[in-house]
């Protein structure tokens, strides 16, 4: 039975509790077995609070059975990255820097997943800082992917991704300063959704690059996501990158399928900018085709080159980083792990002029892209150009960070949905991402639903975790 509740989506496991079908406490304490059983090999938390779950999922019950539903979220299993605040738990950022942190408030998401019902599991690994990559030179073990425990399962958000794919529980947040949700979203076969730059609120978040950070859901289904993203989108006035924007109805259009839509396809992303694997390139070209199949107009457009957006992102993250850090890496540089701090002190010989230009630089590549995005509803490309490699490959990892067409997106601030898009030969996944314009998550959800119905990747799951 255990098994069965641990592959329950967000949307079919709330039906369940609605109709008292369910049990919130029966579901927490199923996937808290699950996590007992398993995350040994796969390091996907940093820490459990079973305790602290078990008392809001008896909490949630005895709502329901008073007849009070608080909607999809209540008595829901969730699990949060450990840079975001979490009341009288540790905030460590997967750092030594940080360990006996304890938060003394909720994080702004934290509140809203609480007021919505939410079980909360514990907090998730993640990069040191969620800059680090995985690293063995820390307090905590990094995450493992499940789909075979010896390759890297992505970042920064790597528990979330880990433990989603691993059937820990159904709906977690990371952030995404570089591609940190699409990443291991892409890497362990999960769907990951940067939303647009303000659309949830950041205060209460550990910060890595003030104008590049964002938080997004992380599910293994799109409606999963588009039921996550409800509760926690919104306007933040104590947030100054927060945006005064509607909230959308993000499920609305998830049944409409895509006939008549304009996507364009930014293929010199994947086949000229960087040439991404063979299997990786045939995936997103059967998507093209299904869409296409599907009634879809198609047409390619064209950015500015990848390794320009990678150049002006990478110069203001290191600059802005640098400034969150400076103090701790002058006063305390032996606590952080060798990777973390390399990267993070990348920052520290740049010119006022360089992250200045940059910051101009920025907006000419947000102009052309609004430009080419003029006639289409959204887009598709690539995510990561490779399947997961292994986590002990040091080269492999290192390219990683530039095999990719997720920053992109960081620098413009436009919503990026990544979904599974297949598996490789040796069982790996593969992924695309959907690219829309500023505040139509709606949209991108709209045609990921279509392509998770007509695809069924999001039913497989990894073979030795199949109990």
């Amino acid at each position: 039975m255990s098994g069965d509740l641990a592959y329950l989506c967000v949307a079919d496991a709330a039906e369940l509790i609605r109709a008292k079908s369910l049990s919130p406490v029966e579901y927490a304490t199923a996937l808290l077995a699950r996590i007992g059983r398993h995350d040994d090999k796969y390091n996907a938390f940093i820490a459990l609070a079973p305790e602290r779950a078990l008392k809001a999922a008896r909490a949630a019950e005895a709502e329901i059975t008073a007849g009070r539903w608080r909607g999809p979220f209540h008595g829901m299993p969730y699990a949060l990255k450990d840079i975001i605040d979490v009341e009288g738990l540790p905030t460590t950022g997967h750092s030594k820097i940080l360990i006996g942190n304890v938060a003394r408030r909720h994080a702004v998401v934290t509140e809203r997943l609480e007021a919505a019902g939410g079980v909360l599991l514990g907090k998730l690994s993640t990069h040191e800082f969620a800059i680090g990559g995985p690293s063995f030179d820390l307090p905590w073990p990094p995450a493992r992917n499940p789909w075979s425990r010896d390759h890297f399962c992505g970042g920064s958000s790597s528990g979330s991704g880990a433990g989603l794919a691993a059937s820990f529980f159904p709906a977690a947040l990371g952030t995404d300063t570089g591609g940190s949700i699409r990443n291991p979203a892409s890497m362990c076969g999960i769907t990951g959704m940067k939303p647009t730059y303000g659309r949830v609120s950041r205060r209460g978040v550990a910060p890595l690059a003030f104008t590049l950070d964002h938080i997004g859901p992380m599910t293994r289904t799109v409606r999963d996501n588009a039921l996550m993203l409800q509760v926690v989108a919104g306007y933040d006035p104590r947030d100054p990158g927060s945006a005064d924007e509607p909230v959308s109805d993000y499920g609305a259009m998830l049944d409409q399928g895509i006939t008549g839509l304009r996507i364009g396809v930014i293929r010199h992303f994947y086949t000229r900018d960087v040439a991404g694997n063979p299997e990786q390139v045939e995936a997103l070209e059967a998507t093209v085709k299904l869409l296409i199949g599907a009634g879809a107009e198609i047409s390619e457009i064209t950015l500015p080159a990848l390794q320009d957006f990678s150049a002006c992102g990478q110069i203001i993250l290191a600059a802005e980083s640098y400034a969150v850090h400076e103090q701790w890496l002058k006063e305390r540089p032996q606590d952080y792990g060798a990777r973390a701090r390399e990267r993070l002190l990348a920052g520290a010989t740049l010119r006022a002029v360089d992250y200045l230009q940059a910051v101009r630089w920025r907006l000419q590549l947000r102009d052309q892209v609004a430009a080419a995005f003029a006639d289409i509803d959204l887009a598709i490309t690539a995510s990561s150009m490779d399947p997961a490699c292994r986590i002990d490959d040091e080269e492999a990892l290192a390219a990683n960070y530039w095999r990719q067409a997720r920053m992109p997106f960081n620098v413009t601030g436009q919503p990026g949905l990544v979904i599974p898009a297949g598996f490789s030969k040796s069982g790996l996944p593969l992924s695309l991402q959907l690219v829309g314009h500023p505040f139509s998550e709606a949209m991108l959800y709209r045609v990921a639903q279509f392509y998770e119905d007509a695809t069924g990747w999001t039913k497989r799951h990894p073979p030795e975790l199949l109990d």
